[in-house]
Order: C-alpha cells, then sequence, then structure tokens
C-alpha cells in the first residue's frame, strides 16, 4: 500500500459528517482565563531562566475537567479549542520576554499599547502566514511530520474520561506554588534564596533558589538537560569568578567593563561585570550554533513550506478542511505591516518593513515545519531572532539608523519576527492536534487569533508590572534572552561591548560542542546564577530517580505525565503569585524587608515541596 494511500485512509476521532460544539462562548472564556494564567507563567519563567514550558496539556486536562465534569459538556472539539487559546497565550508570551524587556533595560519605557500593537502584529503575522501551510505540512505530510507535542495533546484529549484526576493535580501544585511564594515574598516567613560561600576559597560560592517553579522547570526537562544547564554553572560560580577574583586581586584600577577593581568585589559584583557577559557570549554561540546545526532542515522546511503555498487556495467541502479565506489573510497582513510602518511610536520605517516581512515570512515557514520534525521545545527560535538581530543591526547601522533610536528599532522588528515564529510554531502543533481529533481548521485558526489578541491585551501591563516589582536584569529577574540580545544590538550599534569576554563565553560553548554536547543549556547555566540551576538540577534528578527505578515503559509514561501535571502546577501558581506581588508594589503596598525565620526553615520547606513532587509522580497507576 502506498503513502498515498495511508494518508487518504486516515480518520479523524470525529469525522467530517458530525458537528459537535466547538468554538462556543464558555470555550471562548475558560481559553481566555487559561491564555492569561499561563501566559504570565510563562512570561515570569522565561524572564528568570531563559526557556519556557508548554502548556497545551496542562490546559486540555484542566479544560476537561471544568467542561465534562463541572459543566457536563462532553465536546472534544472544544476542549481542543479551549488548549488551543490557551497554548497561543504562552507562545506569545514567550516571543515578547525574549526580546521587548530590552527597552526596559534601555530606560525606554514603552507603554502598553506599543506593546500591545507589537504583541499583537507578531502574533498574527505568525497565525496567518502559517494557514497556507496547513495542508501541505498537517495533511499531506501526515505520516512524516510527527509534531510531537500536537500528537501528544491530542491522546489526551481522547483520554478525556482522565481529567478530573490529572486537573486535580494542576490545581494542587498551582496552590502549593502559590502558597509558597506568598509566605516568601509577601510574608517574608523565610528567604526564597540561600548561598554559602566556600571556606579558603575566595568569591566562589554556592547557593540555590528555592523555589517550586525551578523544581517543576527540572522535573519537565529531565535529568539530562538539568545536568548540563548546573555544569554550567558550577564552572561560572566555582571556576571562572574565583579565577577572576584571583587574578584581579593585584589591580589596583577598575578593568572594563567594571567601574571598582575587582578586589573590592564580591561573587555577585563579578557575576554582575563580567560572567553575565561570558554568559551570554555562550549563549550567543549555542544560539547559533542550534540554528546552524538545523541548517540542512531548516532548507528542506522552507523549500517543502513554500511548495504549501500553491495549494493554499484550494478548498474543499468538508468540514475537517475548510481554512480563513486567503483574502482575509492578505488583508490581515497588509494592516499590520502598515500599522508597523506608520505608528507613532514603532515606525520600523520602510527599510524595517522590508527587513520585517523578510525574516518574518522566512522563519513563519521554517518554524512551522521544523517543529514538525524536532517539537516546538528544541525549535530554534531563539537563535533565530540572534541571527536576525546581527543582520538587521548591521543593515541600520549601515543606513545610518544608529545609536538608541536605531536599536530600539531593531529590537523592535527582531521582536515582532521573535514572536511570529513562535506562534506560528505553536500554531502548527495546534492544528496537528485538531487535524487528529477532527476539529474545524477554521475555528481554531480564529481561535489562535483571539488567543493572541486576548494575551497581546495583558501581556504588555505584565512586563510593566514585573520590571517596576523587580526590574529586568536584576538578580530576582535576569531576563537572560532579552539581556543577550540588548547587549548584541547595543554593541553593534555603539561598538561598545566587551568583545574579549564574550568570546571567552562562546570558546566555552565551543569546547562543549566538541564534547558532541548541545551546548545552549550549558550556555544558558553559565549565563544565570548558580541560585538558579541548583534547583533546576534537582527537580532533574527527582525524574530521574523515578526513570531508573521504574522498567515498566506504560508505568514510566503515567508517572512522568502525573509528575509533569504537579510541576507545570507549581510554575503556574508561583509565577501567579508574582505577577500578584507586583501588582501590589506597584500599588503601593509595602511588605516586610526582614525574614522571620532564616535558611534552614527555606531549606526544609523546598525539600518538602520536592518529596511531594516525587511521592506524587512516583505513585504506581491503577490497574
Amino acid at each position: 500500500m502506498s503513502k498515498q494511500d495511508k494518508k487518504t485512509e486516515f480518520k479523524p476521532y470525529v469525522p467530517a459528517s458530525k458537528n459537535p460544539p466547538e468554538f462556543t462562548w464558555v470555550a471562548m472564556l475558560i481559553g481566555a482565563l487559561l491564555a492569561i494564567v499561563f501566559g504570565a507563567a510563562n512570561a515570569y519563567l522565561g524572564l528568570i531562566v531563559g526557556m519556557t514550558v508548554s502548556a497545551s496539556i496542562p490546559a486540555a486536562v484542566i479544560s476537561m475537567a471544568v467542561l465534562r465534569i463541572i459543566m457536563k459538556r462532553t465536546s472534544i472539539l472544544e476542549n481542543n479549542i479551549v488548549q488551543t487559546i490557551t497554548s497561543t497565550g504562552e507562545s506569545l508570551a514567550a516571543g515578547v520576554i525574549f526580546t521587548l524587556p530590552a527597552l526596559f533595560i534601555w530606560q525606554l519605557q514603552p507603554s502598553l499599547t506599543t506593546i500591545a500593537i507589537i504583541a499583537l502584529a507578531g502574533g498574527i503575522l505568525g497565525v496567518v502566514l502559517m494557514i497556507p501551510l496547513r495542508r501541505a505540512l498537517i495533511v499531506k505530510e501526515h505520516d512524516t511530520l510527527p509534531y510531537p507535542e500536537g500528537t501528544a495533546c491530542a491522546e489526551v484529549l481522547h483520554a478525556g474520561e482522565e481529567g478530573g484526576k490529572g486537573a486535580k493535580l494542576v490545581m494542587g501544585g498551582l496552590g502549593i506554588g502559590a502558597v509558597f511564594k506568598l509566605l516568601t515574598d509577601a510574608v517574608k516567613a523565610f528567604p526564597s534564596s540561600v548561598e554559602w560561600e566556600i571556606y579558603k576559597f575566595k568569591n566562589a560560592a554556592i547557593g540555590m533558589d528555592t523555589l517550586p517553579a525551578m523544581l517543576g522547570v527540572g522535573y519537565i526537562i529531565g535529568p539530562r538537560i538539568a545536568g548540563i544547564m548546573f555544569a554550567g554553572g558550577v564552572l561560572g560560580w566555582l571556576g571562572i569568578i574565583p579565577l577572576i577574583s584571583f587574578i584581579g586581586d593585584v589591580a589596583t584600577t577598575p578593568i572594563y567593563p567594571g567601574e571598582v577593581p575587582i578586589s573590592e568585589m564580591g561573587f555577585h559584583d563579578i557575576w554582575d561585570n563580567y560572567l553575565r557577559y561570558i554568559g551570554a557570549g555562550a549563549v550567543a554561540f549555542g544560539g547559533i550554533m542550534g540554528l546552524i546545526k538545523t541548517l540542512p532542515t531548516i532548507a528542506s522546511s522552507f523549500a517543502g513550506a513554500i511548495k504549501g503555498f500553491s495549494s493554499a487556495g484550494e478548498m474543499e467541502d468538508l468540514r475537517t478542511d475548510r481554512d480563513i479565506p486567503m483574502s482575509l489573510i492578505v488583508v490581515l497582513t497588509v494592516i499590520f505591516m502598515g500599522i508597523l510602518l506608520f505608528y507613532p511610536t514603532i515606525n520600523v520605517g520602510i527599510v524595517g518593513a522590508i527587513l520585517l516581512f523578510i525574516f518574518g515570512f522566512f522563519f513563519v515557514t521554517v518554524s512551522s515545519r521544523i517543529v514538525g520534525i524536532v517539537g516546538s521545545s528544541s525549535n530554534p527560535v531563539s537563535g533565530m531572532t540572534i541571527g536576525a538581530l546581527i543582520f538587521i543591526s548591521l543593515v541600520l547601522s549601515a543606513i545610518g539608523q544608529t545609536g538608541q533610536a536605531g536599536a530600539a528599532t531593531a529590537i523592535i522588528i527582531g521582536s515582532v519576527v521573535c514572536i511570529a515564529a513562535a506562534i506560528a510554531g505553536d500554531t502548527s502543533q495546534d492544528l496537528k492536534t485538531g487535524y487528529i481529533v477532527g476539529s474545524t481548521p477554521k475555528w481554531q485558526q480564529i481561535a489562535q487569533l483571539y488567543g493572541v489578541l486576548i494575551t497581546s491585551i495583558v501581556i504588555g501591563l505584565i512586563l510593566i508590572l514585573l520590571d517596576h516589582a523587580y526590574g529586568f536584569g536584576s538578580e530576582e529577574l535576569p531576563a537572560p534572552q532579552a539581556v543577550l540580545m540588548s547587549m548584541i544590538v547595543d554593541g553593534i550599534m555603539h561598538g561598545d561591548l566587551p568583545w574579549s569576554l564574550i568570546f571567552i563565553g562562546a570558546a566555552a560553548s565551543a569546547t562543549v560542542e566538541l564534547f558532541g554536547i548541545g551546548s545552549l543549556p550549558f550556555a544558558v547555566g553559565l549565563y544565570l546564577p548558580i541560585h538558579t540551576t541548583a534547583p533546576i538540577m534537582f527537580g532533574g534528578l527527582i525524574r530521574g530517580i523515578i526513570n531508573r527505578r521504574t522498567k515498566d515503559k506504560e508505568e514510566l509514561e503515567a508517572k512522568n505525565e502525573r509528575g509533569i501535571l504537579l510541576a507545570s502546577g507549581y510554575i503556574a501558581g508561583e509565577a501567579l503569585l508574582g505577577v500578584i506581588v507586583a501588582l501590589a508594589v506597584t500599588a503601593g503596598v509595602t511588605f516586610p524587608e526582614q525574614t522571620i525565620f532564616g535558611p534552614i526553615v527555606s531549606l526544609i520547606a523546598i525539600a518538602i515541596v520536592a518529596w511531594i513532587l516525587f511521592r506524587t509522580a512516583n505513585k504506581k497507576p491503577a490497574k
């Protein structure tokens, strides 16, 4: 039997002849709420650790619990619309926080309207430019492009009767994460971070942020990536910082970019003035290497995706093959390109608009197909954005758009490209889920646009609140990707980047690559404080222990699914309380400055949270 015959035989879970409830007001309401919740969670998480997590499966589980158990609604297509809207929110947040905080770092303070327009433009372009590719990528290549997250989400939706149990795990984790954040940041019952200097080892220190969200991240990414990230932290805090301190002890004058002699600096000062630039160079190299290694896939993806545009206008009468009209796609593209070109506080200019469209179109087509092969988690969006920003900055500098204005224009263009690429990958995964379960593509695409609109309205407020409460680039909110983007653009525009430190970081990443290990997790670990990577490592260890102790494959999948749901709740709960605390600070609420109990209580508290995660995930599934 030919591959084409197999494709024509595919039957979705809900056949095209049936028309159950799908894009309903209930789905819109629940989806909007979850999009805001997980969008805020991903924004907060990404600004701390430089990576985000998928919300599709937790959203599908929660929506099934609400729709099936509480509201007694049984349409799988309605559930799918909820997870589609939700996943759009977390993907848009990821694209925003990788780039736009750079404007805050430069003290440009973009308005809510400006942020919303940039986010909306990137999100809508990501959706509408992907739609013409649906038949080529999702339908015609159903057997060759697995779209891992989309397929997994479809399986979760199929097993809808388990939604109540899964939702309890997510909500329980959300409660634990929220209470923990309340106790540390608001009540100040105990510190959220502990650290110790190492005896007779000057400026060498170990520490840990005692935060449930970091444990959750470690569990989700697994022991290998968590360990590689921690290795970067070990090199930075037990190797490079003490080395700089040892050599700098004889210096009596400041060494650029430091403003005081190294002999007067502590380990946090050395991290801030030197190690961050080394880490930035490592992250830039890791991101670009990730892009280079996927160039063959990118080339084939772009070529294959372009072919999809030739069939974009073909319309079938089946419910499961109806897209948004091509005319609407063209209109939306023209409108938002025009807004970016002429809106006063954005005004990217003719050259900027051309660059935006070229990179946006290219990376949307690449992202749409590449996630079908490697999955959204391995989609090199940050590498794409770094590459685009370097080229954009050089072009703008060459035509005389330099200084802060030129840097801001480059970041805005890069932000739209980054958001569009992230959303295109998410749209592809969601349409794959819809294809398997039998959704109507048109309603999913409208749900994507609706999710973009809802999240764009609130994401600016979240950014402004977090910047006011913590400050982007601070210890509390390192914003690694955004700081890196700002360094690259600023360095090209002003020519004052400490290139020696950048190249040292690039050499560290290159060394890791030569060992046959993907360098980006290591580079992120080198950039971040060891306080952040330590709890991530412990979360990874929990999953690693469960993996080693569980021999049955099906039992292991069930355990890991339970652990991921609880870990997702940890992340969402802590992030939501973080945003609420930031809102309270902005409103003038003052919280205690001194903690009631010391580091020992903090360690005991996080150990209890880790034990709950281990026991919950390691519980044998009922037969």
